[in-house]
């Protein structure tokens, strides 16, 4: 069986709790009965082995109950949330998805046939080693969304080795390798499971001291709204042992500062990509964004200014987009990085650059300087095309000061000058008060 040692831990911790969801509790006990319900739903409505599952919910004892019963059935699943239902049929059009599970959060579960035909050269390799399969999709910010496909058998061998047993929530999604990550990191050690709905700075840190949570996995971008609000200061955190962030680039002034706040809990960068899955990091300090990338399972290299990783886990290709993979088998994550011996500083998307007369110009480098300017609460950088020059600098400012674009743009100048480069400095300011600038994942929107 696939999952032999996940069911072995959840009988270790019978009594312990594994989820909590809306503020109701599950034990392991009730993991594994969650477990059996599922198979005898798959054995009633005669789901065969290779065919694509579209698996729509939350983490739950019920949800994880028909993920582990659906891998251990040989199926292709798709996860989904609700968080995607704007594109939800076409995620199901290109994952040619043949049946979809929607489990409520009270549990009731919908079960519909879907016209898919699971028909897909990369499908075929699955079943032909007769292992089960998840397609987690892009979030299309730049283009159409991309359904990467990964034989679940090379994620799960991550997690044989059991992970120490901590109280977690789950920030990333249900539909996102970094959420399945985090499911299958703490439950292979008996740990618990919380779910949040409410992102707020304010709600997730009031179920981190409601339920002691000891990891908390967030974004940058939450870090900073964290730090604007002044929420920490509203809860008993003492819980907390670790604080990871991901899925962007740190802005350096945010993680010095959330380091003066936090001197005593441990800060950890993570890397990962829904192509390759997530790597072992160590930073070099809690506020260093220099970070050694690898482990077990994964070698990297550097070629052009790009880091460039070959995976035990990767994913076997793409369902709706070119082979990102090298001749030797490297996948081109198009992350601009600095290297300086085993460690890496991760500098941001190629495709992100901003090429001024032939200078780059990194967004989340100019982003990181101005959060340091008085009244600004979040600061969005990208670049727009110009005949004279290539490119220039374009931001779009969150500010709490009331200032005139005039005036605002004056200080800015002001507080620019000298301290970096002309050519960085934006040349086109938009002023925002109640916009935001982030997507429902809570990473910057670049837009």
């Amino acid at each position: 069986m696939f999952i032999d040692f996940l069911l072995e831990t959840a009988n270790k911790n019978k009594d312990n709790d594994a989820f909590v969801l809306n503020d109701k509790k599950s034990t392991y006990a009730e993991l594994l009965s969650d477990y059996n319900k599922a198979v005898k739903f798959i054995e009633d409505n005669q789901i065969l082995p290779n065919t694509t599952v579209a698996l729509e919910s939350d983490f739950s004892s019920l949800s994880t109950g028909f993920l582990f019963a659906l891998i251990e059935n040989q199926n292709i699943i798709v996860p989904l949330t609700r968080a995607v239902a704007n594109k939800k049929n076409d995620f199901l059009a290109i994952s040619k998805a043949q049946y979809l599970i929607s489990i409520k959060d009270d549990n009731t579960i919908e079960f519909s046939f879907l016209d898919g035909d699971s028909n897909h050269e990369i499908y075929n390799t699955l079943k032909e080693r007769k292992h089960p399969g998840i397609v987690f999709f892009s979030s299309g910010s730049t283009g159409e969304s991309k359904g990467a496909v990964h034989d679940f058998v090379y994620i799960l061998d991550k997690f044989k080795q059991p992970r120490k047993m901590k109280r977690m929530i789950t920030f990333l999604m249900f539909d996102h390798m970094g959420g399945i990550n985090t499911l299958l990191h703490n439950l292979s050690g008996g740990g618990c499971i919380i779910t949040v709905r409410d992102r707020t700075p304010k709600a997730v840190l009031n179920i981190v001291e409601k339920y002691k949570v000891q990891v908390l996995p967030v974004s940058p971008t939450f870090i900073n709204l964290m730090l604007l609000s002044g929420a920490y200061q509203q809860f008993d955190l003492s819980s907390l042992e670790t604080i990871s962030y991901g899925t962007e680039v740190m802005p350096e002034s945010t993680l010095e500062r959330l380091n003066e706040i936090f001197p005593n809990i441990r800060l950890v960068q993570t890397y990962g990509l829904s192509e390759l899955g997530v790597m072992d990091t160590k930073s070099k300090s809690n506020n260093s964004l220099w970070v050694k990338l690898g482990g077990a399972g994964f070698e990297t290299r550097v070629r052009n200014n790009m880091l460039e990783i070959k995976a035990h886990s990767a994913m076997i290709g793409y369902l709706n987009a070119p082979s990102p993979y090298t001749e030797d088998g490297y996948f081109m994550t198009m992350d601009m990085v600095e290297q300086d011996g085993e460690y890496y500083k991760i500098l941001g998307r190629k495709s992100e650059i901003i090429n001024i007369s032939g200078e780059k110009v990194y967004p989340a480098e100019v982003e990181s300087f101005f959060m340091g300017m008085d009244g600004v609460e979040d600061v969005a950088v990208k670049g727009e095309s110009n005949p004279l020059i290539g490119s220039m600098v374009v931001a779009k400012f969150k500010i709490n000061t009331g200032e005139s674009l005039a005036e605002f743009k004056k200080r800015m100048n002001a507080y620019a000058k000298g301290k970096i480069a002309d050519f960085k400095i934006p040349q086109k300011v938009r002023l925002v008060t109640d916009e935001e600038i982030h997507s429902i994942r809570l990473k910057k929107d670049r837009k």
